[in-house]
């Protein structure tokens, strides 16, 4: 009988095993479209020319932009579909609330984006601060894949997390930013 099970398992396995490395390779793509978005908020900082926008406010009109259009790429079309049937779920209200989550974060990259390539004067014990939260900020949505897909969290513990975890970051953003602001 084990022997039966086994055999029946062999074919099994390679498909296990395939399944669980597209699983790490979808992951190792978002980790890498992450750090693609960083390149993009690096490019949309430093090298385009806002005129009447101060280095102050510049964060603040790119990881706008950056946010509506992530916003419009990936949510607009789930919400135009789903809106214009007859039932409109719960589903559709955790979608807006990851939305408000994902515009937090990624204001607080672009500023933490602003503080590494636009702050000379930034001290030096930040610096190491400032990295890791945007590195935190970048590897975000494999965090929520994992807590999803791996410890099973339901959709109401996800985006309560990504609220909670938004507004943490956004705190340590202001308080870095701020920091930078001050005379060295």
């Amino acid at each position: 009988m084990h022997v039966n099970k086994t055999c029946l398992d062999l074919p099994c396995l390679p498909v296990y095993l395939i399944f669980r490395l597209f699983s790490t390779l979808q992951e190792l793509m978002k980790i890498l479209i992450g750090f693609i978005d960083v390149a993009g908020l690096y490019f949309a900082l430093t090298q385009l020319t806002h005129r009447n926008i101060s280095q102050n406010h510049k964060f603040q009109a790119v990881g706008l932009g950056w946010a509506f259009a992530d916003s419009v790429l990936h949510r607009l079309a789930p919400l135009w579909i789903g809106a214009r049937g007859l039932e409109f779920t719960w589903e559709y209200i955790f979608q807006g609330l990851e939305a408000n989550a994902n515009l937090v974060m990624t204001l607080s990259l672009a500023a933490l984006g602003s503080l590494m390539w636009l702050r000379k004067n930034k001290p030096r014990t930040l610096i190491p601060i400032i990295y890791a939260c945007a590195l935190l900020l970048a590897t975000m949505p494999s965090i929520t894949s994992y807590l999803r897909r791996s410890l099973e969290w339901q959709t109401p513990k996800v985006v309560g997390f990504e609220l909670f975890s938004s507004l943490v970051m956004a705190f340590i953003s202001w308080q870095l930013f701020s920091a930078c602001q001050r005379p060295m």
